[in-house]
Order: structure tokens, then sequence, then C-alpha cells
């Protein structure tokens, strides 16, 4: 066991469960390498998701995939734990105690991995670029944890409503596809859950999407933007562009010319930066936003036996959007390349295939657009062609990783779920 060359994938989402999987059926399998995958979850969802998990429009109990299942299934080990530190010389990574959420006491104590090949595949999470009060008074939604949080909140903070026959003012900053999506998603979730109301009025939920720049969506055609402004008024969300956040309090939000946005719920969606113990990986070179600087090969400047991809790195010949499409299209590099560079051979330079994009307002509306930057979706149909985009590419995800029968009955679990569960989070 200790002769066979060891690689070791920090971080299992999008990408590095790819990678895992990938190489898990074709090294693990024949034995050629031992392959493990770290990361601080016990569970894998797919994260373009994260926004339905938080207004709670997804049953993440069918939508997250066991970490451990899936490695007994595919060949590869799997070890939960953050990273802490990197040590070059003597390839080595540091993982964190692992403690008893209740207790607060260590269950396991820090312990170290070693590696002949490390991948890491650490994702994103938005950038509070300093400002002030965001940190302490704001709630994010970069990963499963966070979004749960954000549900249970919502749901209490929708309670109080109801109870006081109050209004309920959410703030969400950052005008991407998360926060454009979010918002749409909590008034999906709130026309679902008046279904089930204690026999109450709805409150009116108050959202307001405040973007920095001049529209939202800006990675989209001047045209969608337009027209998802124009549907988020529609639903009653308050789009403002060039609003610019200077500080955040338990009250709501300071714009930059002084005025306030009032919110019980404070959402930070904005900005996009790598996790901050990658400062502390034994010198690597890093971009201003924290990435990781990598070759075209995938590895990074200074070290030939670690790779990054994923959101955390940072191509410096030919940079790539932090989209889930990347990720995946560089996982599935390194599964055809690495086999080969472990006995010697060379790597191929990696290549980006933009797809397209899409982006799905709940069950409002929908837009996609091709390479060329042609626009399908929104219209008379209200979307349904780019939202059935949107499914189709999370339905991709999950037959990849489950292959075709379990995919299959995946999908099928999901539907007969429908006729069961309410369609939204109640408790």
């Amino acid at each position: 066991m200790a002769d066979k060359f060891r690689i070791v994938i920090v971080g299992g989402g999008v990408a590095g469960l790819a990678l895992a999987t990938r190489l898990g059926n074709s090294v693990g399998r024949t034995g050629r390498a031992e392959i493990t995958l770290v990361d601080k979850s016990f569970a894998h969802v797919w994260k373009p998701m994260l926004h339905c998990f938080a207004a709670g429009t997804a049953a993440n109990e069918n939508d997250r995939i066991s970490f451990m299942s899936q490695a007994s299934r595919h060949h590869f080990d799997f070890w939960p734990g953050e990273i802490t530190a990197l040590d070059r010389k003597a390839r080595t990574i540091s993982l964190a105690p692992i403690t008893d959420p209740l207790s607060g006491k260590p269950v396991v104590d820090a312990r170290s991995l070693g590696y002949d090949a490390l991948v890491l595949a650490l994702g994103s999470r938005a950038n509070d670029f300093g400002t002030p009060g965001v940190a302490e008074h704001c709630l994010f939604i970069d990963n499963l944890v966070d979004a749960n949080g954000f549900n249970d909140r919502f749901r209490m903070e929708l309670l109080r409503a109801f109870a006081n026959h109050q209004e309920l003012d959410i703030a969400i900053v950052g005008g991407g596809a998360t926060g454009t999506q979010l918002a749409a998603e909590l008034h999906k979730a709130l026309d679902i859950a008046s279904l089930y109301s204690f026999g109450e009025k709805p409150p009116r939920l108050r959202i307001t999407l405040l973007e920095a720049g001049p529209r939202i969506l800006p990675a989209f055609p001047e045209s969608v933007s337009e027209a998802a402004s124009r549907q988020l008024e529609a639903i009653g969300v308050t789009v403002r562009t060039s609003a610019m956040v200077s500080g955040a309090d338990e009250e709501g939000f300071i714009l930059k010319d002084g005025s306030r946005v009032p919110a019980r719920l404070r959402v930070w969606a904005a900005g996009v930066k790598a996790p901050d113990v990658t400062h502390r990986f034994d010198g690597l070179r890093l971009s201003r936003s924290g990435q990781l600087e990598v070759r075209p090969t995938l590895q990074v400047m200074d070290d030939d036996h670690i790779f990054a991809m994923g959101d955390c790195a940072f191509i410096t010949e030919g940079p790539v959007a932090p989209t889930a499409q990347a990720a995946r299209q560089q996982a599935h590099h390194l599964a055809r390349t690495l086999p080969a560079w472990m006995n010697g051979g060379t790597l191929a330079p990696f290549s980006f295939h933009n797809k397209g994009a899409v982006v799905a307002l709940g069950d409002y509306n929908g837009w996609g657009t091709f390479p060329g930057g042609s626009v399908f979706g929104g219209g008379w149909l209200r979307g349904i062609s780019a939202r059935m985009v949107h499914l189709m590419l999370y339905r991709q995800h999950q037959f990849e990783l489950y292959g075709p029968v379990r995919g299959t009955i995946s999908c099928l679990v999901d539907w007969l779920d429908m006729f069961v569960r309410p369609s939204v989070r109640l408790d």
C-alpha cells in the first residue's frame, strides 16, 4: 500500500468529487494509485443549487451525495478534515482537529497526510472586500452549512412576520447569478409556504437587491440584465444598481451616498475570493483574490507536484471565470492527463470550451446564452427552456457521479417525492 502513488484531493465540490470519482474508476480500481479525498463536510451538493437550499425550495436530503458512499463505490478513500497548512518539502498537508459540535471537545486530533501529487480544489467564497460590519452582521451562502443556516433564519423571521402581521425586509448584496436567483427563489418559497399558512394572510416580503455595478447579471448580455430586472421588479423585488455598500450593521446596509437600506436579514453574495487558508500554503504564488496561480497544465507556479483547479485556481496565461462549468472541465482534464504523468509522461495544457451560461429566476423566468452571445429563454414561455436547461445540467452532474442506473433512480425518487413532501422546507 505504501508503494502506491498517493494522490490527495482537497475539496469535494464539483471539481474535486468529479476528479476523485474518475481517478478512482481508473487508477484506483486497478491499484495503480491510492486516491484520498479530503473535505470538511461529509456530503457534496451542487453549488449552483445553494440558493435553492437557502430558500428551502430544494430538499437537500435528496440532493446531497455522501462522500463515504461515493468513495466506497468508486475506489477512493475519503477523510473528513479541513486543511490548515502545507509543507512542500515533506509533501504533507496538515488537517485541523475534528471537534464534537455539541461539546466542543476534539474527536480526532490534528493530523497530516502525505502525497505524491496534491490537487487543491478548495472552491471560493464571497468577497466582502473588508467592508465594515459585513462579517459580523451578514449571512453568506457559500456552502451547504451556510445555506441551511440562512434557511433556519429565514423560516424563523417568516414565523415572526406571520405572528406579528409585519413585513419581512431582506437585502441581498450582489447582482450576480447567486444574488439574483436567491431573490427570486425567496419569493417562490413564500408563494409556496403561504399554501401551508396558519390561517393568516401571508406577510409581505420586501427584498432589495443591491449591485455596485451599472446592471445585474454582468456576465450575461445587457438584454438579459434588463429583462431580469423587469421580472424581479414584477414579483416585488427592488433592484438598485450603482449602489455601493460602505458598511453593515444589525439594522441593514449603509450605502456610499449615506443612505440606508433597512433589513432584518442581510445577505452578502458579492465578489469571489479563494479561502483564506491559501495564504498559509508555504509560499505558493497567489492572485489578488487569493487564488493559486497555475500554469496551463494546472500545476502551481512553484511546484510540479501540486495542482489547483476550480474557483481557487487562476490560470495566469488564460484566466477563466470561476464557474461550475470550468471546474468540471478542469477535473475531466486532470482525470485524463494525471495517469500518464504518474508514469513520467507529459501534461497537456488545459483548454476551456465555453458552452454558454444559464440563469433561472425560480418558476418565474429564465434565460441562457450560447457561446456566440445569442440568447434563449424568456418570452411567453416564461423562460421554461432556460429553466429546463438548468435542471438538465444538474441531472447531468448527478448522472456523472452516480452512473446511469443510480442516476435514473435518483430522478425517479425526486419525482415521486413531489407527491409526498411539501415543495418548500417547513421544518
